[in-house]
């Protein structure tokens, strides 16, 4: 297992990992604008125990967590809480990751995508999994119409703009920058993932 930092640049069309532990915070920030983050949250103590989008959206009530509230792992646990946002909001948990196939079938051939880029992020920490779990994705605007059809907007955070969560449990948070220049408005772009400690007591 690769020995992860606690400050990573992650490079457009790339990928990163932190180690949080309990009561920490982690940040992530879109360092040029218009880039979106597909984020995922695995326990260090049990691979088999990840961020699940499905049991937050049943637990929640809401396509998205609000500020304060908890993103739910597959065993209904809070694992990451969600803090501070600085962008217009626009994010969504109902996306699976793009993959070769996706861009295959739109004449890319090879392109770069966030279903190998997680996985070749996950073997950096020692995690192995068999199928990529559905990201939470981070500043990406793709709200849903009435009649239930998305809408594919560019991505509207600004450069600095960053969201804050707190972890509930020790995880490792995977981040890929995602590789669509579709709704990144034209490329994919460099993203900050940081990890700010929470204060030891002394005795």
């Amino acid at each position: 297992m690769a020995r992860a930092a606690n400050d990573v640049v992650i490079p457009g069309y790339g990928h990163g990992f932190v180690t949080a532990r309990k009561g920490d915070r982690v940040r992530l920030t879109d360092l040029e604008g218009n880039q979106v983050g597909d984020l995922w949250a695995i326990s260090v103590d049990d691979h088999d125990e990840y961020l699940s989008t499905a049991t937050t959206r049943m637990l929640s009530g809401r396509v998205f967590p609000r500020l304060g509230e908890p993103f739910y792992t597959t065993r209904d646990r809070p694992i990451l809480t969600f803090l501070a946002d600085t962008s217009p909001g626009y994010h969504d948990m109902m996306f699976a990751s793009c993959c070769d196939a996706l861009y295959r079938r739109r004449g890319k051939a090879n392109h770069p995508n966030c279903r190998d880029n997680y996985f070749a992020a996950i073997e950096g920490a020692g995690v192995r999994h068999a199928n990529i779990p559905d990201p939470v994705n981070i500043f990406q605007n793709t709200p849903a119409r009435p009649d239930g059809s998305f809408i594919y907007g560019v991505t509207m955070s600004a450069p600095g703009d960053h969201v804050t969560f707190r972890a509930e449990m020790p995880c490792f948070v995977v981040v890929t920058a995602c590789s669509s220049e579709r709704i990144n408005a034209g490329a994919s772009t460099p993203m900050r993932l940081q990890v700010l400690r929470a204060a030891t007591r002394r005795r």
